[in-house]
């Protein structure tokens, strides 16, 4: 059996789908992509068991076969070749693999595609549908905030709720958490369920940003994304997520309001002199100045800057780690933002100036504790 592709053509679908293959896999076949042939188009699909995603296109083939793939030898063999037709001929005894180019013969050893992972069902006809740049951009504005302890599993993910009209997307680490509610999201139904960190990245390198849909559908284990000729499933990591809500201070009667840039660049700056462990720096606010300081007692460097700002409410000083501060300062768009506080030994609230359309984004980061605070 062989089929013909272009070479500049499979390289893109590959590269794809390839995120999905772990670094050590579990099994041997799953380092292999799945060719399955069917009508002339070629369905190729990766998985490591947890996370599954797979697309296709169009080749010349008189007959409809599978198998699987090694998937680094044939990357590496695409990337090299010019583009041009490539012929695959399949060996259904030895699933032996042949590639011939203009100028060459390559050979590698497949694996029989009947023993490929199959693909979980979709038993469920709950669905809903949302714009690519609307699931794109809640990703990208909460996935920072996840957790990366393993011993927290339910901390590894975004925490997704759906309600009929609206939907939120939830992360926190137990150091920060972000919060965006969207009302431009009308799932019609309501349910709540965690999806990993992993498949999260490979539907943010992939998802495009533009109005096109993304047709969601889930069922009690499994998510599946379908977009353009991309279908992506994930399992759902299977925990309890926290009572988020009862975290977020209500009371917040001391606002900051500052330009954005002006305070992520000079946090950024003072960072440099902050301890290399802790990364604590000191935001000491009183009229209408913001002061911003950091030392490393150990190595005897220190640095303040000063930054006029809105204020209404008490002064006030607090600690805070300026790495938590820059991941949420990076991930907020409005010019300018608002930082409520109410005492120094509770967490503080960040949020925009203007929402986007649609979007009510809400960030909170826990204070450090100051050992001497000044006069």
């Amino acid at each position: 059996m062989k089929f013909i592709v272009n070479t500049s053509a499979l390289l893109q679908k590959l590269q794809v789908v390839i995120g999905t293959i772990a670094a050590k896999p579990i099994l041997p076949i799953l380092d292999h992509f799945l060719f399955n042939i069917k009508d002339g188009v070629l369905t190729i699909t990766s998985t490591d068991l947890e996370t599954s995603m797979s697309t296709s296109l169009e080749v010349q083939a008189e007959e409809d076969c599978m198998v699987a793939v090694p998937s680094r030898l044939t990357m590496d063999t695409l990337k090299s070749l010019p583009n041009q037709p490539i012929t695959f001929t399949l060996d259904e005894k030895t699933h032996a693999i042949e590639l011939r180019s203009e100028n060459g013969r390559y050979k590698l050893t497949g694996q029989p595609g009947e023993d490929f992972p199959k693909t979980p069902d979709l038993d469920s006809d709950t669905s809903f549908e949302i714009p690519s740049m609307t699931l794109l951009s809640s990703i990208s504005k909460t996935i920072f905030a996840t957790g990366t302890d393993d011993l927290r599993l339910n901390l590894t993910g975004v925490y997704v709720e759906l309600f009929n009209d609206s939907a939120n997307f939830v992360a926190t680490d137990a150091n920060r958490l972000v919060r965006l509610k969207r009302d431009d999201v009308k799932p019609g139904v309501e349910h709540s369920f965690i999806l990993p960190k992993k498949a999260l990245n490979l539907l943010k390198s992939t998802l495009s940003d533009d109005e096109s849909s993304v047709r969601v559908d889930y069922n009690s284990n499994n998510a599946y994304f379908t977009f353009g000729d991309v279908q992506l499933i994930c399992r759902f990591i299977d925990e309890r997520y926290p009572e988020y809500s009862a975290v977020i201070p209500d009371q917040n009667p001391n606002v900051l309001t500052i330009n954005r840039m002006d305070f992520l660049n000079s946090v950024k700056r003072i960072s440099i002199f902050s301890n290399k462990t802790t990364h604590q720096i000191r935001l000491k606010i009183s009229g209408s100045e913001l002061v911003i300081s950091a030392e490393d007692i150990d190595m005897s460097n220190e640095a303040t800057e000063r930054l006029a700002c809105e204020y209404n409410g008490e002064d006030i000083e607090i600690g805070f780690n300026s790495k938590l501060l820059l991941d949420m300062l990076n991930n907020i768009d409005a010019t300018a933002i608002r930082l409520e506080l109410s005492e120094p030994s509770r967490a503080g609230i960040i949020l925009p100036d203007e929402n986007e359309d649609g979007e009510d984004l809400l960030m909170l980061v826990m204070p450090m504790m100051l050992n001497n605070p000044s006069a």
